[in-house]
């Protein structure tokens, strides 16, 4: 059964009070969420990491347990569900409060499969963005019987709870490469301008095809998270790309516009997709000589780097950072010789070989977890 969204659920688009009024944030009362920590997964919202005070309650849009928020800018189609008794949500988010026609976790799930459809609302957008007369519009394909979906939503689950080990153990290999740099690089000081390492940024251009074609160039998303993720639209079919923009096996690319939390975000190319080109939101870093690329991406997500890009990113449209190519090549990381790179990034290759072999579980839990959300529904609905 074909439904909108606004015949199941309120929708509700968040907002931000005033920064300018120091008592609307004087005090850690209620959760205040951006897209920042809701993740690929479905993730259950129980902490934030910002907050306002009760004052301003009256002026922000506060939603309570089992809602479901979607990003709506930026990195579209990102699913949260609400655990904790209220919470209030940025500009970013919308909230979704689903009514008694349907199962809420299963509403999600269907939300996340939807993803793709979602983010080709925004395709066309300079900035990616769904507003809430699109999301209230947006058709779902659902299964009426709430047993079905009890069910359906339950099988889910607990492929979700295989996917969340493998996750973990992702992060603790993550952990690894963190405390690996500490160790080889911690006495360090972030003293000497990035261009020391970096000769030259590129840029590509960002033109949507209507149908799909060889060449693809990528979305902002494919680098939003500081790991390489084939994200991309199709270019237009007569559009003839620049071969120099395009997407190769051991490129750094930055996302140099994003969102306040995500830019500047930097990700290493372990195997270029064919046929794909950068956008003109994201940067390819062009090394000098003797720079390793694993050992430069590592530096570039450095909590230290965030802070500085942070400090140095300007406002554009909307919510969404910018910073320039001067600003980027001027931030300071630490002076290490090329011996010392070399052997920390053949350190992250080889963890990076044990993360692989997680991603293809992964893989396969997720393409079984599809499999039995289209055959439950299908047969449901029968």
């Amino acid at each position: 059964m074909e439904v909108s969204l606004k015949d199941i659920g309120t929708i509700i688009t968040g907002n931000t009070p005033s920064k300018k009024d120091k008592k609307y944030w004087d005090s850690k009362d209620i959760c205040f969420v951006k897209p920042d920590i809701i993740g690929d997964d479905i993730d259950s919202i129980t902490n934030s990491n910002e907050y306002i005070s009760n004052f301003a309650s009256s002026k922000a849009r506060i939603v309570k347990r089992n809602t479901i928020l979607i990003t709506c800018i930026g990195n579209i189609g990102r699913i949260g569900i609400v655990s904790k008794e209220k919470i209030a949500f940025n500009q970013q988010i919308n909230a979704i409060i689903p009514n008694s026609k349907i199962n809420l976790r299963y509403l999600a799930y269907v939300l996340l499969f939807s993803r793709p459809r979602l983010k080709a609302l925004a395709n066309a957008a300079v900035v990616p963005i769904v507003n809430k007369t699109q999301l209230e519009s947006f058709k779902i394909e659902i299964d009426p019987e709430l047993e079905h979906q009890d069910k359906i939503a339950n099988t889910l689950d607990e492929i979700e709870k295989i996917k969340k080990i493998q996750n973990k153990e992702i992060e603790y290999l993550d952990t690894l490469i963190k405390a690996r740099f500490v160790e080889m690089f911690g006495d360090l000081k972030f003293d000497t301008p990035v261009s020391k390492y970096i000769e030259s940024l590129t840029a590509g251009k960002s033109l949507a095809g209507k149908e799909k074609c060889t060449n693809k160039v990528l979305n902002t998303g494919a680098v939003s998270y500081d790991k390489f993720k084939n994200d991309y639209k199709y270019l237009p079919s007569n559009y003839v790309p620049d071969e120099n923009n395009k997407v190769r096996t051991g490129n750094v690319l930055i996302s140099r516009m994003n969102t306040q939390e995500l830019v500047g975000a930097t990700a290493y190319v372990w195997e270029a997709p064919e046929n794909t080109y950068l956008p003109d939101r994201l940067w390819r870093a062009n090394l000098k000589e003797n720079v390793n690329s694993i050992f430069l991406w590592q530096v570039l997500i450095h909590p230290l780097l965030k802070l500085q890009i942070q400090r140095v990113s300007s406002g554009t449209s909307g919510s969404m950072k910018n910073i320039s190519k001067s600003n980027f090549l001027k931030l300071k990381v630490p002076d290490v010789n090329e011996e010392s790179q070399n052997k920390f990034a053949s350190f992250v290759q080889q963890v990076d070989k044990s993360k692989v072999v997680n991603a293809s579980i992964m893989k396969y839990i997720i393409s079984i977890r599809f499999y039995l959300y289209f055959k439950e529904n299908k047969e449901g609905a029968r």
